[in-house]
């Protein structure tokens, strides 16, 4: 089965909303340093965007975690591939994730995370699909809040394809 990918959102959209969240998010820390929790590997390319238009400190940390596999649909089981190499202790930690979908890894990462003690935990993702979520989840900067339809480009994927794509797609199988 071949597939094609239609422009959902244009490279220029997403752009001008990478650099709101900035200013937002630097507005809501001002005097704080936030620490970014990146979910690899589809926040990659949304995490170093939107770290360049954040004018407070930054750190930042990356994990992995899956529920994806090689499906376009999530398996419903959470799998931590990569920890965090810091302590989140007395931190302001965002997690930037790409999308929140069901909700069942963010809800997950959320309680695993806040259990290391930081002074506050945010989530930030560029695209949320709230019609699929099947566990609720607070998403405190939502970049963009998008249809159910398979999506790709901007760190995300279709079985390791399409992340490299500046712009944020739809997957048509033909």
């Amino acid at each position: 089965m071949a597939e094609s990918v239609r422009i959902l959102l244009s490279e220029e959209e997403v752009d001008k909303r990478i650099k709101e969240l900035g200013e937002a998010i630097s507005r809501d820390y001002a005097g704080e340093t936030v620490h970014l929790v990146c979910v690899l590997k589809g926040g990659v390319f949304f995490m170093c965007e939107l770290a360049k238009r954040i004018t407070v400190p930054v750190t930042m940390d990356f994990m992995s975690a899956s529920s994806y596999g090689s499906s376009t649909k999530s398996s419903g089981v959470v799998k931590i591939v990569k920890d965090l190499d810091e302590p989140l202790k007395d931190r302001h930690v965002l997690i930037v994730e790409d999308i929140v979908d069901s909700g069942r890894t963010l809800s997950y990462l959320i309680k695993m995370l806040g259990d290391r003690d930081p002074a506050s935990i945010k989530l930030c993702t560029l695209l949320d699909k709230p019609e699929r979520r099947v566990t609720d989840v607070k998403v405190d900067y939502t970049g963009f809040e998008i249809p159910d339809e398979f999506v790709v480009g901007y760190g995300l994927d279709y079985d390791q394809r399409y992340r490299n794509l500046p712009y944020i797609g739809v997957v048509e199988f033909n």
